[in-house]
């Protein structure tokens, strides 16, 4: 898309020399904008189509033995020169840092910049790093290119040029909006993901990025995907902030048909919660990036599914027309929450997509794998289109992403704050038969939100359904007096241990709906 040249104020001119100041402020003002029009989203199209018309070319990775051998912390040593950083002496307020090759990273990305006089590639310097403890011969590393890069500026303070954006490794990304710390990421495009027939990882093979004007609040990326079966152009309009916005605009051309090709993805991590303890002593009392999956649909109805750490892999799905928006949240944000001092789950952002548009039918899918610990991402959600695109017809798709802590998008009702779990015997229940056989579960969730505040508590009601393989014991809606909150309580026995139970509740008073609907899924044992 071009650049829009700037308004300017109106000035009244007295000498030649003024005029010809002027002349020349808006030749200089134009050229930017001439630049960006010579390269545009529809440039990335154009070799997006090409790519897809031809076989897939596997990159070639080009890293030296003593690169492709360094362990985890030997990478984590090599570090970009921040005095080195691009546009670091420009009037600027984004800079630009490179990752350097290695470890996972085998293969190089390339990386141009839009400038006044067009496209030029930024070139890999291994003087550009500090490579630490690491005994590396420089001159043995000027073939390389880069693994990714991250952008900088200041959202923290004034003076100070935060990390608020990262791309690096396949079609990942991750950003930062004020006082957050990285926690959930994201993909450009995920194909395959939960499948038993394996997922493939699209990557980005080369950017584009737009040098931005003094005093700009935006900075504009366009990138160029590829993998086997589909490539694509991608562009990504950063806005930096308390919720730092990502605008994302794709063209996607399949080579071949995908089972389940997955529009953006995110990706974050459960280990245990309020709703599934630590299987082994933590001091925490929650470890994770995110608790629930937050969707907005269509109808109006806003759906909370909480997270869970599952015994083997778990994959569920939404199916929905045309969602408002949805997003793998934290909303937890106390720090005795979860009491680690360095990792601050607290802080972790939550991800919100809103669709762009009509994205018409599909389904939100929620993927949750098995995890021994809190070092793996095992969370992916995603919108699975339907019907699917077909290979070689471009699939062209919108959508805002907002990285949220203090701003996080809830219903207007009222929403989920908690939900516990435990045993859910009674004490007239008979010592042997179906109640010893087949243990009931106990369910506690909390609500809050101004549709409560003022409500009958005598009118509250709840709505609650189990799947054929549930069988609700008792439920009931109560005030919490200490906090004001309602409390709706639900005690169900499976059928079939060997087999998820589906829950579905919301508070109402009559025919009125007051809060969100609480999705929850007790895996099987």
């Amino acid at each position: 898309m071009p650049v829009p040249v700037p308004a300017r104020r109106r000035a009244v001119l007295t000498t030649p020399s003024i005029l010809a100041a002027l002349v020349l402020g808006l030749l200089a003002g134009a050229l930017p904008w001439r630049a960006a029009q010579a390269f545009n989203f529809d440039s990335v199209v154009e070799r997006a189509q090409a790519l897809a018309a031809a076989p897939y070319h596997k990159p070639d990775a080009n890293l030296p033995e003593a690169l492709r051998n360094l362990k985890y912390d030997q990478y984590r040593d090599i570090r970009f020169r921040p005095d080195k950083a691009w546009w670091h002496n420009s009037t600027s307020a984004f800079e630009l840092q490179f990752f350097h090759q290695g470890l996972y990273f085998t293969e190089p990305v390339k990386i141009n910049e839009i400038n006044l006089e067009g496209v030029q590639e930024i070139r890999f310097d291994p003087a550009a790093f500090d490579y630490g403890a690491n005994k590396l011969d420089p001159d043995k590393l000027r073939g390389l290119g880069f693994a990714g890069f991250r952008v900088h500026y200041p959202v923290n303070k004034p003076a100070y040029k935060d990390e608020i954006i990262t791309f690096l490794g396949a079609s990942y990304f991750r950003a930062l909006g004020k006082d957050q710390l990285y926690g959930a990421s994201a993909r450009a495009l995920a194909i395959d993901t939960g499948l038993t027939s394996g997922e493939e990882f699209p990557r980005f093979v080369e950017y584009w990025i737009e040098r931005p004007a003094a005093g700009a609040k935006e900075l504009k990326i366009y990138a160029l995907l590829d993998s086997p079966r589909v490539s694509g152009a991608y562009r990504f309009v950063i806005r930096p902030g308390d919720d730092t916005e990502v605008e994302v605009r794709a063209r996607l051309y399949l080579r071949e048909n995908v089972t389940l090709l997955g529009l953006a993805p995110m990706t974050s991590m459960f280990y245990f919660g309020e709703n599934q303890r630590s299987p082994r002593p933590d001091f925490r009392p929650e470890v994770h990036d995110s608790d629930g999956l937050s969707i907005a649909s269509g109808t109006g109805e806003w759906i909370w599914r909480p997270l869970v750490n599952p015994k083997r892999l778990l994959v569920t799905s939404f199916t929905l027309t045309n969602p408002r928006g949805f997003g793998l949240m934290q909303r937890d944000r106390h720090f005795y929450d979860y009491e680690d001092l360095e990792a601050r789950y607290d802080l972790r952002p939550s991800i919100w997509i809103e669709p762009k548009g009509g994205w018409g039918g599909g389904q939100v899918v929620l993927v949750q794998i098995p995890t021994p610990d809190e070092t793996n991402d095992n969370i992916v959600a995603l919108w699975q289109p339907d019907p699917a695109p077909k290979p070689r017809e471009p699939y062209e798709f919108e959508y805002r992403m907002l990285w949220q802590k203090a701003n996080e998008r809830r219903p207007p009702s009222s929403w989920v704050v908690q939900t516990r779990r435990g045993p859910g015997h009674v004490n007239t229940e008979p010592e042997s038969g179906p109640a010893r056989d087949k243990p009931a579960v106990y369910l506690t969730t909390e609500f809050e939100g101004p549709s409560l505040k003022n409500v009958d508590d005598s009118a509250l009601e709840a709505d609650v359904w189990a799947d054929a393989n549930g069988q609700i014991l008792e439920s009931r809606v109560e005030r919490n007096t200490v906090n004001g909150r309602v409390r709706l309580v639900v005690r169900v026995r499976r059928t079939d241990d060997q087999k998820a139970v589906e829950l579905r509740a919301f508070l109402r008073s009559g025919n009125e709906a007051l809060s969100e609907t609480w999705s929850y899924i007790l895996p099987p044992d």
